[in-house]
């Protein structure tokens, strides 16, 4: 074996086969794994290789859950679909905001958000149909006072 063909190998070994191990194909998936991911089977090969394994622990996860679980989570992917794109950049865009936030941020949110699911449902429709009922400038408005108070 040559000095040029000894380190061509190296490099092989070292750079190429462990993005090899992550890039699974197809057929290496158990059958529980393609019966889950059989819509992507025919695009299976293509996809990156991150993209992938965050499909097979999803197909995990979903294996873990009960029938009722499943139910629920169907449901909530149904309604998923079911908004049109606009909305759903919308939420994506949240979270994205929620994922960049600060913990004490994060948390402060979720206070909020529990006392407001505690609220009898007649105040909690009341107060979304008034926010519904703002005009854009008069909800900045709000955000801004809301702002202010946090930052005193």
């Amino acid at each position: 074996m040559t000095r040029r063909s000894f380190l061509a190998l190296l490099v092989v070994s070292i750079f190429v086969r462990p993005r090899l191990a992550l890039a699974q194909d197809w057929h290496d998936l158990s059958s529980a794994e393609r019966e889950l991911l059989a819509p992507f089977a025919d695009r299976w090969n293509e996809l990156p290789a991150e993209r992938r394994e965050r499909l097979r622990r999803g197909a995990a996860r979903w294996q873990q859950l009960s029938p009722d679980e499943r139910e629920r989570a169907q449901a909530r992917m149904k309604q998923w679909r079911e908004l049109p794109p606009e909305r759903q950049e919308q939420i994506r865009e949240r979270f994205r905001r929620l994922r960049e936030a600060s913990p004490e941020e994060r948390e402060r949110l979720r206070r909020r958000y529990r006392w407001f699911r505690e609220l009898p449902p007649e105040r909690r429709r009341e107060l979304r149909e008034r926010w519904q009922n703002l005009s854009p400038e008069e909800r900045e408005n709000l955000r801004q006072r809301r702002q202010e108070r946090k930052s005193r």
